[in-house]
């Protein structure tokens, strides 16, 4: 059984072990916090509670701090972890940030897990940075995350042709690469790219519907052969349904959900402005969607704890 204090290194090696999804939700908005962990647990689902710089910077989750303070304030630990998602060597616009501080202030923090994003960088300082963060918080028996490969979306302008990028496996994680990336990093969970985008956080098309995507199945077969660790799917919001549920029985155990449930609260909000609680319940209504016709998952809790 999954208590308050099982720790999430254990629960995700289980969901690898059965093929079980892990969802995680970004807060982008500081209230998105109450219908996310509120429906993890009406649905008995397991989860993680994400917040990425992106969030931060470019909508209202105000802080790493004020998310967590709000998430220990109103979660139920059986039913949920809380993570930091995407904190970049170098950021969506080209700029470089301060990683080492934004890690060491999610430890003290309390969050139980972390990702490293050096996926702009040379593989030779991706593998550095990852391994310093590694060390870091295993230190404090907290799980990491790293990407390899390049989940795109997130940078300024549009994205090339989907179909080309899928074609030419364009950013796609090298095999090779990856094997090398988590045996000298002994990180926990990878993100790789095999098809999925982010959804963009910029611009206009921050506000559009996302495009749909689908997932080289046969490359993330040779990925989970070669790492055989947790694999994540960044950009999860869009993805179709039937390539997800392939992806999940070959070695993706997390997918990142944030698009979706951003949008069903601005929209809410730009119809009802001073309306929290109605933008909150279109959350939880787009959540409930998720874990039960999307991906499957209602009652996870459950098949974890046996």
């Amino acid at each position: 059984m999954i208590t308050e204090k099982t720790p999430v290194a254990k629960i995700m090696r289980q969901a690898h072990q059965k093929r079980i999804l892990i969802p995680a939700f970004n807060v982008a908005y500081v209230p998105m916090v109450r219908p996310i962990v509120d429906t993890l647990k009406a649905t008995r689902t397991f989860g993680l509670v994400e917040v990425a710089r992106p969030d931060v910077k470019k909508f209202g989750a105000e802080s790493f701090q004020r998310v967590a303070e709000e998430y220990y304030a109103l979660t139920d630990r059986r039913f949920s972890r809380l993570h930091l998602d995407h904190i970049p060597v170098i950021d969506e616009d080209g700029l470089r940030v301060d990683w080492q501080s934004l890690i060491r202030a999610a430890l003290e923090l309390r969050y139980d897990s972390v990702m490293i994003d050096g996926s702009r960088l040379p593989l030779e300082e991706n593998i550095a940075a990852s391994r310093k963060v590694v060390e870091l918080s295993h230190q404090k028996d907290v799980s990491v995350e790293a990407e390899l490969g390049a989940v795109l979306g997130h940078e300024e302008g549009p994205l090339p042709s989907y179909e080309e990028l899928f074609h030419t496996g364009k950013g796609f994680t090298r095999i090779e690469e990856a094997e090398r990336f988590v045996r000298e990093t002994k990180v926990d969970w990878l993100s790789v790219a095999i098809g999925n985008v982010h959804g963009a956080i910029s611009g206009a098309a921050k506000d559009k519907e996302k495009i749909f995507t689908r997932l080289n199945v046969e490359h993330l077969k040779r990925l989970a052969e070669v790492t055989r660790v947790p694999l994540v799917l960044h950009g999860g919001s869009g993805i179709q349904k039937s390539y997800v549920m392939k992806a999940i029985q070959n070695g993706i155990t997390k997918i990142n959900i944030g698009t979706s449930i951003r949008q069903a609260y601005e929209r809410s909000l730009a119809q009802n402005p001073d309306d929290i609680e109605a933008a909150q319940k279109k959350v939880a209504l787009e959540m409930e969607r998720l874990i039960k016709e999307e991906y499957e998952v209602e009652g996870s809790w459950d098949l974890l704890g046996n």
